[in-house]
């Protein structure tokens, strides 16, 4: 009878664990009174959450707001016209271990690719990184997507993109929500090149 209690506590005890294991999406963080300073690659030719043939891997997602915006400048040089903002960091859904350089809880983050954005002080915001010489790196205008709040639908999609381990066959439901952000398309791209990717695998010959 004590073995069937017992064995029935630890049954009881691993379907709670399995009820309450967390979502990758869902990070718990203390921030620090600090600034995280993101580079610009602005030579690379996509941006936004769905870049490369079959999706790189997103390296740091965040939403915040928009609190400081200086004026355009042209001391980078003649490729780009920078505009430097500062967004204070509210929630963080995704952080890619990159050495010394790993986001460790700063509260804010400054970028220098606001320039031409449809984006003023007290916008909420929803940002993309990736990394780039082991650091990490804004790609353009469509990585930073201007939001209504932490509840936007667009926060929500790209939560189940990462809870999905970013396998975009996963999230096929969402490619109209992300067509309104005008990366539908970059989507249905990523995932037909995973879906040719799966269909060689499960034909390749057995060695």
């Amino acid at each position: 009878m004590y073995l069937k209690y017992y064995i029935l506590v630890f049954f009881l005890a691993i379907l709670a664990s399995c009820e309450h294991k967390k979502a990758k999406s869902d990070i718990e963080l203390v921030f620090t009174p600090d600034t995280l300073n993101v580079g610009y690659t602005y030579w690379w030719s996509e941006s936004g959450p769905f870049i490369g043939m079959c999706g790189e891997e997103l390296s740091l997602v965040l939403v915040g707001s928009l609190t400081q915006l200086k004026e355009p400048t042209n001391d980078p040089g003649p490729l780009y016209t920078s505009q430097e903002g500062l967004i204070k960091i509210e929630k963080v859904f995704k952080i890619k271990a990159l050495g010394a350089k790993t986001y460790k809880g700063q509260q804010y983050l400054r970028t220098d690719c606001f320039y031409e954005q449809d984006i003023t002080i007290g916008d909420r915001v929803l940002v993309f990184c990736y990394d780039y010489e082991d650091d990490y790196s804004i790609p353009g205008n469509r990585s930073i997507l201007k939001i209504q709040g932490i509840d936007d639908p667009a926060v929500a999609a790209i939560r189940r993109y990462i809870d999905a381990d970013e396998d975009p066959l996963k999230i096929q439901e969402d490619i109209g929500l992300w067509a309104t952000h005008n990366q539908g398309r970059a989507l249905q791209r990523i995932s037909k090149c995973r879906k040719e990717l799966a269909t060689t695998t499960e034909d390749a010959p057995l060695q």
